[in-house]
């Protein structure tokens, strides 16, 4: 209990796009199955980057059920695929009757990922 513990650092870990994108992003917005949106996927195939976006005012529910969203786009670079890809694959398998679904036709377009992040902050 006395002993110094050692760190040893760890390989980089599993692939990840990029969370920052000064450029111009395309994002979808993610409903709970009430309609409430609960947060935005957005992507930027230039600099390799997307993310997840939580809505805060959504609370502890919309943070659980967005990490299904953020592991969505995890798994999308594991397997190498453009983040904008990405993003149309999570339009084509979405699903209204699951716990939360992509809002159809809300894919749009921000002057980049800060805009996105406070679409988030906002009520």
């Amino acid at each position: 209990m006395n002993e110094d513990l050692l760190f040893n650092e760890a390989p980089e870990g599993p692939p990840r796009y990029s969370r920052l994108s000064t450029k111009p992003v395309q994002y979808l917005t993610v409903a709970d199955k009430d309609g409430q949106v609960i947060g935005y996927a957005w992507a930027n195939d230039e600099e390799d980057a997307a993310g997840w976006v939580v809505r805060k005012a959504g609370g502890d529910e919309a943070f659980n059920e967005g990490s299904v969203w953020a592991f969505k786009l995890h798994d999308a670079k594991a397997r190498d695929i453009a983040p904008t890809a990405a993003l149309a694959e999570m339009i084509q398998e979405s699903d209204p009757t699951k716990t939360s679904h992509v809002v159809p036709g809300s894919l749009t377009e921000a002057p980049n990922a800060d805009a996105v992040r406070q679409l988030g902050n906002s009520n």
